[in-house]
């Protein structure tokens, strides 16, 4: 028994086993024995979930969208880390300290909180 729940990104198919419930994230699924028949046929340009004993055994994707999920993640993954190169002038620096030193003096008691030296 199936129960379908639409998101705004993509559908998600509850399967339904003896009171547990499984999440399958594809809009279509296939049992084991079908792909083996014909796995040719379920390469496309959609995710599709492959069950074994109503349990999801795995997801399959066509070439091209396995190669877009690759580079989406790679280049998502740019922006969580970088090659620091703060490496500011001793003028730089004074200049940094004299902007710092001008906002702790216009600073309210509110705006410092609970800070002391």
């Amino acid at each position: 028994m199936y129960y379908t729940m639409y998101t705004s990104t993509y559908s998600i198919l509850y399967a339904r086993e003896a009171m547990s419930v499984q999440k399958i994230l594809a809009d279509e699924t296939v049992s084991i024995t079908e792909f083996r028949k014909r796995p040719q046929a379920y390469f496309t340009d959609h995710a599709i979930a492959v069950l074994s004993n109503n349990r999801t055994a795995g997801y399959i994707l066509g070439a091209e969208v396995y190669e877009t999920l690759l580079s989406v993640l790679q280049q998502s993954q740019q922006f969580d880390s970088f090659e620091g190169r703060f490496r500011p002038t001793a003028a730089r620096l004074r200049e940094i300290a004299e902007q710092g030193e001008k906002l702790l003096e216009q600073a309210s008691e509110e705006d410092l909180g609970s800070f002391s030296e």
